[in-house]
């Protein structure tokens, strides 16, 4: 087989002619192929991108459609049956992959009174952000957690965790789990327990891992290295009004707002290895300037409404309506009422990685 040395040669050194060369070349790519190889020079630039390249594209599912829909799968299919009533929010960009982002599955859950969701765990991580309802619990590692609107739920990797309603009115809330992370390491595991219809014996009663881990103080022999939050509810009712309190601090950022992180009581991290969350109050007529991060980032509305223009696309938004923000898009808030939006992204575990970059004032 002639080599491109050789090409040469027989012109004095000069290369000969192209057709020449790119067959030597095309041959020697079919040949490597046949031992499941391939030239990394021939995929450099897509593989080892100059900027971040996602397919996630902004969209925004608005409440009113969504809840229609999951009230209707109510008389479809019980709670029992489905392990979990959800209806995915799916990228519009990557349809039947059961993703918002490329790392994070989102989805509306719905439980009627009288339902049950038997226990279960798995590898994956899991929060709940409460949209309606009033009355319904999830129980987790052994508490018993009673949920309102605004409240954000941890379940953490291989929690057991199971939802029951004793209310007389349907509960539902947005779930977003990291098993799209977990599946691209193919580690994922679950366990579904003998008897569907278990429950978890619960010796906490609600509200009691906040008062252990999240009061300042911490019961003899807590472990302090913990890497995910030991708290099950961050109440609404308790964090809101900190919000109110940085505002009149002056404490607004000119992007993000006067905004809180969630965040591990026992070391100052995030409440998981996977993700993590804020709740940010917009004042009326907030006009955010520009913003962009490697995260990928799900945002809920939970009071007043307003727009986030990413890359030129408006989406408007307005109570309990969910969107989602692409990594390293431009991104900004504009408000026409005081607001509060809920978040979570992946940043944890990008920042764990070293990979994690923002950028204000993006232009």
């Amino acid at each position: 087989m002639p080599t491109a040395a050789a090409a040469k040669s027989k012109s004095n050194g000069k290369p000969g002619p192209k057709h020449n060369i790119d067959a030597m070349r095309e041959a020697f790519y079919e040949r490597i192929s046949k031992r499941d190889m391939a030239p990394l020079w021939k995929v450099m630039s897509s593989v080892v991108t100059k900027e971040p390249v996602t397919r996630c594209a902004p969209h925004v599912w608005h409440y009113d459609d969504v809840k229609a829909l999951v009230m209707e799968s109510g008389g479809l299919i019980s709670a029992e049956e489905a392990l979990r009533r959800v209806l995915i929010l799916e990228n519009p960009a990557m349809r039947g992959e059961s993703k918002a982002t490329n790392t994070l599955f989102a989805g509306i859950q719905m439980i009627l009174p009288g339902e049950v969701a038997p226990a279960h765990r798995h590898v994956s991580s899991a929060i709940r952000f409460v949209l309606d309802g009033e009355g319904a619990y999830t129980a987790v590692e052994g508490e018993k957690s009673f949920m309102s609107p605004g409240d954000f739920v941890i379940t953490a990797n291989w929690a057991p965790h199971d939802h029951g309603n004793p209310s007389k009115k349907p509960m539902l809330w947005l779930d977003v789990l990291d098993f799209p992370a977990v599946n691209f390491f193919e580690a994922s595991f679950a366990d579904y327990f003998d008897d569907k219809n278990k429950m978890q014996n619960t010796t906490r009663g609600d509200g009691d891992s906040l008062a252990f881990y999240g009061s300042g103080v911490l019961p003899d022999g807590a472990p302090t290295t913990l890497n995910r939050s030991p708290v099950i509810n961050y109440t609404y009712a308790r964090t809101r009004p900190i919000l109110d309190r940085l505002k009149k601090a002056g404490e607004i950022d000119k992007s993000h707002g006067a905004r809180v992180h969630y965040v591990n009581p026992v070391n100052g991290g995030p409440v998981l290895p996977t993700m993590g969350a804020s709740l940010a109050l917009f004042p009326k007529g907030f006009k955010g300037e520009k913003y962009r991060a490697t995260d990928g980032t799900i945002f809920v509305c939970t009071e007043g409404g307003g727009t986030t223009t990413v890359e030129g696309k408006v989406l408007e938004w307005g109570v309990n309506d969910v969107f989602v923000v692409p990594p390293w898009k431009r991104y900004s808030h504009q408000t026409n009422k005081e607001s509060v939006l809920f978040s979570i992204s992946d940043r944890p575990a990008q920042e764990a990685l070293g990979i994690w970059r923002g950028q204000r004032n993006a232009s």
